[in-house]
């Protein structure tokens, strides 16, 4: 936590969750270092792709990926979580390139360009023979069959979900201090134990409206087996850093884009106290592009708001 607290930076923070499939999912069952790492990759290429795009941010950002395999219920759902900070360096790394107010990315294209690169990434994989199948899925070691398996997924809509923006660095670090190191279910969550079930709440999440939480009693063998599914692979790292929180260069770029927010010029207009944008010194002294004379601003209004002159002035006047 003293670590995160060091690189964390003045502006706002996003969070971005990837989510694989269940046909997918069920494969990282049986592959959980392969499939989870490509994961891994595969979203935070994602994200940088999109980011660098000029047509969105134009700039090279950095993340902090969290990797979470359960639901729940304490079923198999992998996903990861992305907290991404709200903007980047531009391309010559000469200044802080800062988002829009409230939004990163859109979500479809990052949805798009994240299932293209797995299922891209999925496929070389078994094209090497780094994956394995068992029981139901033992007939997707044939390439044939295994295209087959892939087909239904590369039209379907894959989930990624943008929360709201954190509150601020500070939230942040709670989320972290919270989530990084979680295990598929805490002890506040379980309510009984004996000999032969284990029962424990659960967030039932089909319920669109109303008492979400539930109670799920399972035999004490499926209990523990839903627990053991979420145990990584021996040395395998479930929180990861990309762009330029990578690490290794990490530190040396936090500290650079520290110096350029602080360098950053302030806003062209300022906000008056009742909402409106003050006009600055060059719209003031603007020319008419017919006669040449300086033009005077008769009001200011914001977008989506109706002026109130309701006739220029030339008309009030006469």
């Amino acid at each position: 936590m003293q670590a995160r607290i060091e690189d964390l930076l003045p502006v706002e923070y996003f969070h971005v969750v990837f989510t694989l499939p269940a046909r997918i999912a069920d494969i990282a069952l049986q592959n959980k270092a392969a499939v989870y790492g490509l994961l891994f990759r595969a979203s935070a290429e994602t994200l940088l792709t999109i980011a660098a795009d000029p047509k969105r941010l134009g700039a090279r950002i950095g993340m902090t990926s969290v990797l979470h395999t359960w639901g729940s219920a304490m079923t198999h759902h992998p996903h990861v979580h992305v907290i991404v900070p709200g903007g980047g360096l531009s391309p010559d790394g000469a200044r802080w390139v800062a988002c829009r107010p409230g939004f990163f990315l859109p979500v479809k294209v990052l949805s798009r360009l994240f299932r293209r690169l797995f299922l891209e990434g999925l496929e070389a994989l078994h094209r090497a023979g780094k994956l394995a199948f068992f029981g139901d899925l033992s007939k997707s070691a044939d390439p044939d069959a295994f295209k087959a398996h892939l087909a239904p997924l590369r039209k379907a809509d894959w989930v990624v979900y943008a929360k709201p923006p954190f509150g601020g660095p500070e939230a942040v670090l709670a989320y972290l201090s919270r989530y990084t190191h979680r295990v598929a279910i805490s002890n506040h969550r379980l309510v009984s134990a004996d000999a032969g079930t284990v029962a424990f709440r659960w967030k039932d999440y089909r319920i669109k409206r109303g008492d979400r939480m539930k109670v799920m009693r399972l035999p004490v063998a499926e209990f523990i087996r839903r627990f053991l599914i979420h145990v990584l692979p021996s040395r395998f790292h479930r929180i990861r850093h990309a762009g330029f929180l990578a690490n290794g260069i990490r530190r040396d770029r936090i500290e650079k884009i520290r110096r350029l927010i602080d360098k950053a010029p302030e806003p062209d207009r300022t906000t008056e106290e009742d909402g409106r944008t003050a006009p600055d010194e060059r719209d003031l002294c603007r020319a008419c592009p017919r006669c040449g004379g300086a033009m005077r601003i008769i009001e200011t209004f914001t977008r989506g708001e109706t002026p109130k002159s309701r006739a220029p002035p030339w008309e009030d006047a006469a």
